[in-house]
């Protein structure tokens, strides 16, 4: 095995089987919770990105995430179709505050999904394994602090 080969498949094992494809900038981050504790998140940047989000994975680990950072600040609703694991749902506004919270939102089995998101417009959310919201005891108004890669 070469050496690239080699690195390539630590990042995967440590990342947990999640895919990561190199187009020229930093897919993952570290996220920071207000108590000092962090997780790695996958970045959702484009649209195609945003659309396919956690569609068909199978498991998330406590520690890991998915950012989804938006071009403007809006109201962004999302959906749970094809998504195979509960989540837990915090929108963020662009100081990086949590305005809303949607705890364990299930999978959608069957059409029509519902939508769900903020009265408030946002500038990111971050999907997290469904629970973990509360582990981390994370509330409205928290904020959290990530550094994202230039464009």
């Amino acid at each position: 095995m070469t050496r690239r080969l080699a690195v390539f498949a630590a990042a995967v094992s440590i990342l947990g089987g999640w895919r990561c494809v190199a187009q020229g900038r930093d897919k993952f981050i570290k996220v920071y919770r207000p108590d000092g504790g962090s997780v790695t998140a996958e970045l959702a940047l484009t649209d195609a990105e945003r659309a396919r989000g956690l569609m068909n994975r199978e498991t998330i680990l406590p520690d890991q995430g998915m950012l989804f950072v938006f071009d403007e600040e809006a109201i962004h609703s999302f959906w749970m179709k094809n998504t195979l694991i509960p989540l837990d749902m915090l929108w963020l506004d662009k100081d990086r505050r949590i305005i809303h919270i949607e705890r364990d939102v299930p999978p959608c089995r069957s059409d029509p999904c519902p939508s769900y998101g903020p009265q408030r417009p946002a500038s990111y959310v971050l999907e997290l394994k469904g629970g973990m919201a509360a582990v981390f005891r994370l509330k409205v108004h928290d904020q959290l602090d990530f550094v994202l890669p230039k464009k």
